[in-house]
């Protein structure tokens, strides 16, 4: 686009491209309400700008193509705004919770506890946050009690800063794997991943035997495993080879208008070939199509590497919380 009458830099241009913009076009052989040329807004990321064609995909996930002569105005816009920045812990970890459904649950006032025959702390710990309408200590005790039952051992999701992870101590509950919550708006990370490699990612409802081999921790707890990784709105993303092997791959859960961002993985062989970002362009896409605005992830505070490739993604840590186990002895 040249510059204006006044001799200003045009607001859209190459220069765009990977930014939210807003685009108003004509619509070629239709007539507007008052008897004049028809036109239309697109609004989304550039995707590119070359050869008189703008590309922008729109927040329902489709692209439009646009002939630049077709347009008649239009400007970058802020990024769709997400509330994640105001939520505090407890809020966050609860709009978390759809996205990792386990195989048994059960609410203990404002806690739930959860089972899934012990596949990952997220499936087998009390989300201990809020009141339990017991006293605490009786509150620990029960749950203590109800994953014995179970023949699990007792597990807790809590925040140390709280009133509530005292009462665990108290009890001889100690503190492993503290973990961060992460998030970003879908938006973001998007742009930050770039315009998508020529790789095809594959999107199924249900955990195959390729899926399964590829995650040692899974493969060990079976049908669990299976249950917890399928159920909900979800969505299993895999790069696989001519002989149906898993290259890389990964897990999506809308609910609401969040993502939730699991079992990542890349071969060993293949790594920092874009595959991984691949995968997660395409979950966020998926979960963008649903109306998400917001992702989230959870991270073990140990695993620095993968902390720092989120956030050159766009993620941010938004808080810590820790996982309690009691040592139930031989």
């Amino acid at each position: 686009m040249p510059e204006d009458r006044y001799g200003n830099s045009p607001l859209l241009g190459p220069h765009v491209v990977g930014q939210r913009v807003v685009v108003r076009r004509l619509v070629r052989g239709e007539t507007g309400p008052t008897g004049g040329p028809a036109m239309t807004d697109v609004l989304g990321v550039c995707e590119s700008w070359a050869d008189g064609v703008v590309v922008v995909r729109r927040e329902q996930g489709d692209v439009v193509t646009i002939d630049t002569a077709d347009i008649v105005s239009g400007k970058p816009v802020p990024p769709r705004p997400t509330r994640y920045r105001h939520l505090d812990p407890v809020t966050a970890d609860r709009l978390a919770l759809p996205g990792w459904q386990p195989v048994e649950s059960e609410p203990l006032g404002d806690w739930v506890l959860r089972a899934s025959g012990g596949f990952s702390s997220r499936g087998n710990s009390v989300l201990a946050l809020g009141d339990p309408g017991l006293p605490l200590s009786e509150a620990v005790e029960h749950v203590a009690g109800w994953y014995r039952t179970r023949g699990l051992e007792p597990r807790a999701h809590v925040h140390l800063d709280g009133d509530i992870a005292p009462a665990f101590a108290d009890a001889g509950w100690t503190s492993y794997d503290p973990t961060l919550l992460m998030l970003a708006g879908v938006s973001r990370v998007l742009r930050r991943l770039g315009r998508p490699p020529g790789v095809e990612v594959e999107h199924h409802g249900r955990v195959d035997d390729a899926w399964l081999a590829s995650d040692g921790r899974a493969a060990r707890y079976g049908e669990a495993a299976r249950q917890v990784l399928a159920t909900g709105e979800v969505t299993l993303a895999t790069v696989r080879d001519e002989h149906g092997q898993v290259l890389a791959r990964g897990r999506g859960a809308s609910h609401g208008d969040w993502v939730g961002v699991s079992s990542l993985w890349t071969r060993e062989d293949v790594r920092r070939t874009g595959l991984g970002s691949a995968v997660l362009r395409s979950l966020l896409e998926w979960g963008s199509e649903r109306g998400a605005t917001t992702t989230y992830l959870q991270v073990v505070l140990a695993n620095v590497t993968a902390q720092e490739l989120y956030q050159a993604h766009g993620y941010e840590v938004h808080h810590r919380y820790d996982y309690l186990v009691l040592d139930l002895g031989p």
